[in-house]
């Protein structure tokens, strides 16, 4: 058996190989490393999948997040309301931006934003709205569009983690998720469902004229070259990497498949163990486990991810402290914050191994030793 990884890119990468060497060779023996075709048509392709009119790709998925905020023009002390249970950069490029983040609890079953806690939080400096698909499952977007149409409020989703994934509305129409709102944005950062071998990103828009301002705000804010007419950054997508991108993209679904029946596995394993609560599967979202994150029960979750690293089985904690929490912001005036689920998730929650390519020996081993760990020190 094979070491295991959390990630395996390496066997995923040797059974696409061939093509994925060709296009790079292409992309190297045409020289056209910036803005080659591939760039554009990775851009139509990916647009035609998610549905939407618009892809912009840029450099990462930061990036994408920072342009989107930058053209939908919030002004220095708007305010931007995010969960706090999150990666930092859905609020990291907040503040970077001089925008002031307001931090909100999450749902205790889905991990994404609580519907409540966001009601409360919208005052009128409220400018923007980010919920996160966090883990690949999608956040209650049909209650959350209604609240940014209600409050005049864009939504921006953060689709970092759940691109290919889908929501199903209370009409039963089914779309993409990053597809609904004002704007979504992913990054390919190489682990993600849809990743490239390097950094990259991209915003999704409907909105024609929001679409040109991204595009310009990428490109050091011109249309035309040399003339400027607003502030911009450089952020590109390597064409290498949209080449590659163009390859991954046609897999997206079966990688996808792939997670889920990943999660299936331990689901079956886990399931009605006292100490694991094994994730939640909202009947709205068609979750896509970017990771496979539980919770432990009366279990030493240090001493578990300790265990598990002795018998050669990696782990991970997404993240060990919430947004709000963070050195960062200790200059931030945060009042009487409370986030009650937030503050239970973060000591409990462990992310086991999940990716494309695991056979079920190897699945096996990892739920056994997972239950047989849990025992031993749950005893103790």
């Amino acid at each position: 058996m094979q070491k295991i990884q959390m990630v395996d890119l390496k066997r995923q990468y040797n059974r696409i190989k061939p093509a994925v060497d060709a296009a790079i060779q292409q992309v190297i023996d045409s020289t056209a490393f910036i803005n080659g075709p591939d760039v554009q048509a990775f851009a139509q392709e990916l647009a035609e999948y998610l549905g939407v009119k618009h892809v912009i790709p840029c450099a990462n998925g930061t990036d994408a997040l920072q342009i989107t905020l930058m053209a939908l023009g919030l002004q220095p002390g708007d305010e931007v309301i995010t969960p706090s249970f999150t990666y930092i950069a859905t609020v990291e490029v907040v503040a970077l931006l001089r925008l002031k983040p307001v931090f909100v609890d999450v749902d205790p079953d889905t991990y994404t934003m609580n519907l409540d806690s966001l009601k409360k939080a919208i005052t009128p400096k409220t400018k923007a709205i980010i919920p996160v698909h966090l883990y690949g499952q999608c956040a209650p977007m049909e209650e959350l569009l209604a609240i940014g149409k209600e409050y005049n409020i864009p939504i921006i989703e953060d689709n970092a983690q759940a691109i290919g994934g889908t929501y199903t509305f209370s009409n039963g129409q089914t779309v993409k998720t990053g597809s609904m709102a004002t704007a979504g944005c992913t990054s390919f950062f190489p682990s993600k469902n849809l990743g490239c071998y390097g950094d990259g990103g991209a915003m999704f828009t409907n909105d024609d004229a929001l679409a040109d301002k991204m595009k310009m705000i990428a490109n050091h804010g011109q249309k035309v070259r040399y003339y400027h007419e607003m502030v911009g950054c450089n952020s590109r997508l390597d064409t290498i990497q949209a080449a590659i991108l163009r390859i991954k993209l046609c897999e997206l679904d079966a990688y996808c498949a792939a997670r889920i029946a990943v999660a299936d596995y331990y689901d079956k394993a886990f399931a009605n163990h006292a100490n694991i609560v094994t994730p939640y599967r909202a009947p709205y979202s068609k979750h896509v486990f970017h990771q496979y994150t539980l919770q432990l029960k009366n279990v030493d979750r240090d001493a578990v991810v300790s265990a598990l690293a002795e018998r050669g089985i990696p782990s991970m904690i997404y993240y060990p402290v919430p947004c709000h929490k963070q050195n960062m912001f200790n200059g931030i005036d945060l009042g009487n914050l409370s986030l009650p689920v937030t503050d239970f998730l973060n000591p409990c929650v462990i992310s086991l191994p999940i990716h494309t390519e695991f056979t079920e020996e190897e699945l096996s081993f990892i739920a056994t030793n997972f239950i047989e760990v849990i025992e031993n020190l749950r005893t103790k």
